[in-house]
């Protein structure tokens, strides 16, 4: 049961850690919307987690003292791509703002959901918990 709470929680965890890598990667995209040949980038949300959820190699921390704790592992980083521009522009940058404030603005409504999520779980959990230890 333990194993299962586990993944559970870690999948949430691992989604909400996605969802911020790509708001990093799409606020990096809006900042640079005015450089010449910036080109705009991203990843797929969905191969990223299903990845980082078992589908991927992992890569495990370098332990630099033998006394250390072994750390887990941690799936790969997701793979950036580069989006292809609707519209060209003159000077080779391929952000385009509505794009990306659309794009931002969903994996931010995204995270949020994700965080609620997480949270009803983690208070059904403490409920259940707290019901057990009164003997209910």
């Amino acid at each position: 049961m333990l194993d299962a709470l586990n993944r559970a929680l870690d999948f949430q965890a691992t989604a909400l850690t996605l969802r911020s890598e790509r708001s990093r990667v799409l606020a990096g995209n809006l900042a640079n919307a005015d450089t010449p040949n910036f080109k705009a980038r991203d990843f797929d949300f969905g191969q990223a987690l299903a990845q980082a959820a078992g589908n991927a190699p992992l890569r495990a921390a370098a332990r630099t003292h033998a006394a250390h704790l072994p750390a887990a592992p941690a799936a790969a980083a997701p793979t950036l791509l580069y989006r292809a521009p609707l519209q060209s522009s003159l000077d080779g940058n391929t952000v385009e703002m509505d794009v990306e404030r659309a794009r931002f603005a969903d994996n931010t409504l995204r995270y949020e959901a994700s965080l609620r999520f997480l949270n009803g779980q983690i208070r059904t959990l403490m409920t259940a918990m707290g019901a057990a230890g009164q003997g209910q």
